[in-house]
């Protein structure tokens, strides 16, 4: 049954009016405190770390709503939409039997845009009820060279040391606001990435401490002591918004939402409880506090960001566009289970809490999820530098071990037969690789391509006879590739 189109836009003065069915925060938004300063405000904050936050709300913990902060032009959108919603957005949950859960989120309370008023971000991220500031930039946001180090040298790094008092990168910003902090004795903070990326505190720290000593050698003394960075493993997948999305909330939810999220229902937080100035109990979110998140961060390397370059490069190569129809054929599915059951997942050391046989269980379900959508082709992007860091790593585990990896190489069999495909004519590849570079494409490229994904492990023996059996298995296709010799 349709619900008839609301008379107004979300708003809190609309909150009364939503049909039964929706959602909505529970607690007064107007005594609320913002204990943690955000930067990026995009689709997977709005589903992760902002509905967490929402939980707390609920249940008294008033201190910790969000001030949002955008740093690039393109933030003017989400930051239009949340000011004339009064900060309100709902996140639509994508069931995989099709039902759809609509809920209004109001822990954000305030946006702010550093190209309108840096002052005003500043001055909010030194304040002294600012006791986190978190941030998901994205992996380019961290200037990070091919060995992982943060590149002080990027020339928007180098402006940033040059003009410390007009930052434009997230770690100018950090450095600026802590500077400030330091120099109104507002104390201790803590600096969350919520980025999916290994380390991610380390990285943080390197990158905001690099920085501030090539700005103040003293202020990256003081915040080495005062600030902490702890690490976290993040998981939920979170599509783009459409105007789908948009229409059907109006239309069948009876909710005007100029941005909503599309989620999916699975979501985790694995977070290394180091805080600098308190925090909040995010436990009593869902969140797991732990002392090492490296193991957590390991499982999802190995299954969730493996068990994509999987299903991308295997379901392509059996014709497949979209990863839901790839795994709707019971060969890709068959495949990629065993995969990461019978050797990602062996790759993987102990810990609390922690069941990576389940864990695949779940992930495939999720991949299959019919109403998340997402293309084989985006992950397969790049995939020069996404298997070393996926895939190969589970070859180099299980040769250290003693063991074979056949599935593994037939997923850079896989890879390389898309690519020798996409090239027949001597153009590059129809999925973007920064590696393939300029001139004629042929095979001998792709298998010089391999080598270097390979690395050393090119010149193992087993690794080599492994690969010769993957790149004939390819000719059969999804099924070919399941049947591989088990140990």
């Amino acid at each position: 049954m349709t619900v008839p189109r609301p008379a107004a836009p979300l708003s809190d003065a609309a909150l009364p009016g939503l049909p039964n069915g929706v959602l909505r925060p529970t607690y007064d938004r107007a005594d609320l405190v913002p204990g943690i300063v955000h930067v990026g405000v995009g689709n997977f904050h709005r589903s992760h770390l902002a509905v967490h936050i929402d939980d707390l709300l609920a249940a008294g913990h008033r201190g910790w709503a969000i001030c949002g902060v955008g740093l690039r032009p393109y933030d003017r959108l989400v930051h239009d939409a949340l000011a004339s919603q009064d900060g309100l957005y709902s996140v639509v949950t994508l069931r995989p039997d099709g039902g759809r859960d609509v809920r209004v989120v109001g822990s954000i309370v305030e946006h702010l845009l550093a190209e309108d008023d840096l002052e005003a971000v500043l001055d909010r991220m030194a304040a002294p009820s600012t006791r986190i500031l978190s941030l998901t930039v994205t992996e380019g946001g961290y200037y990070q060279r091919p060995d992982r180090t943060v590149d002080l040298d990027h020339p928007e790094l180098r402006a940033d040391a040059a003009t410390p008092d007009a930052p434009r990168t997230i770690f100018g910003v950090l450095v600026a606001a802590l500077a400030r902090r330091r120099e109104r004795g507002h104390g201790p903070v803590t600096v969350m990435s919520c980025d999916n990326l290994p380390g991610n505190g380390a990285v943080t720290r390197e990158g905001v401490i690099g920085l501030a000593g090539r700005v103040d050698p003293a202020l990256a003394a003081w915040i080495a002591e005062h600030a902490s960075f702890p690490s976290a493993m993040v998981d939920r997948i979170t599509p783009a918004t459409t105007d789908a999305l948009r229409a059907w909330l109006r239309d069948d939810a009876g909710v005007v939402d100029a941005w909503p999220v599309p989620a999916e229902p699975f979501t985790q937080w694995v977070l290394e409880d180091d805080f600098a100035a308190g925090r909040p109990p995010f436990e009593a979110s869902g969140a797991q506090l732990v002392a090492d998140v490296a193991p957590y961060e390991l499982r999802k390397l190995r299954l969730l960001n493996g068990g994509h370059q999987a299903v991308a490069h295997v379901g392509r190569l059996v014709g497949h566009d979209v990863v839901r129809e790839a795994l709707a054929d019971p060969d890709v599915r068959r495949f990629v289970t065993r995969y990461l059951q019978d050797e990602a997942r062996t790759t993987l050391p102990p810990a609390p809490g922690m069941d990576p046989g389940a864990y695949v269980d779940t992930l495939v379900d999720r991949f299959a999820n019919p109403y998340v959508a997402d293309t084989l082709s985006r992950l397969a992007t790049d995939a020069s530098a996404r298997l070393p860091q996926f895939v190969v790593p589970v070859v180099r585990a299980r040769r250290a071990a003693g063991d074979r990896a056949p599935l593994a190489l037939a997923v850079v069999a896989a890879w390389e037969a898309g690519l020798v495909a996409g090239g027949q004519d001597g153009s590059p590849p129809e999925v973007p690789d920064a590696a393939i570079g300029a001139g004629p494409w042929d095979a001998g490229r792709a298998a010089a391509l391999v080598r270097d994904v390979l690395g050393d492990l090119a010149d193992d023996a087993v690794v080599q006879a492994d690969l010769a059996w993957a790149r004939a298995a390819v000719r059969g296709g999804a099924g070919g590739l399941a049947a591989a010799p088990r140990d």
